[in-house]
């Protein structure tokens, strides 16, 4: 499967990005099989730059997959936002993006139950995160080439 990764630099050996701020998955390497998104991940920067990686699956590694928002894709979420950390290798899922992140704050504040999360979340456009968590799920990748924006 290719996947891609939106940048500022070309990533011929990904890391494990660890930051101040909490993530959907938690620390990672974050790409999407979407290239539209990446791009507009990529776009954030003065340099856009979007990575292509070809991606293939280890059945050995500890994986967790969100075909959709559910209830249990939102507790995680909110759990990795609080940073609460889990064991997978690699995680695959929609992502709370900027404006579904503001109605999950809600959700965690109380400011809306979870039902109206729900009816709110319904309307977004499809997105998509991989998040490689580990060494052994970066050895998944193999670096294809880059796109300057």
């Amino acid at each position: 499967m290719e996947i891609y990764h939106g940048s500022y630099t070309k990533i011929l050996s990904p890391q494990i990005l660890k930051g101040p701020f909490t993530k959907d998955f938690g620390d990672g390497f974050y790409c999407t099989e979407i290239r539209k998104q990446a791009q507009k991940w990529a776009k954030r920067y003065d340099t856009p730059i979007v990575n292509i990686y070809e991606y293939q699956p280890n059945n050995h590694l500890k994986t967790l997959y969100f075909k959709e928002m559910t209830d249990e894709w939102l507790d995680f979420v909110v759990n990795c936002r609080r940073g609460i950390e889990h064991d997978y290798d690699i995680i695959e899922g929609p992502m709370a993006d900027d404006q579904i992140w503001n109605y999950v704050e809600a959700f965690i504040d109380g400011r809306i139950p979870r039902k109206a999360f729900w009816e709110i979340a319904k309307f977004n456009y499809p997105t998509h995160q991989i998040v490689f968590c580990t060494e052994e799920a970066l050895k998944t990748l193999t670096f294809e080439g880059s796109d300057t924006l």
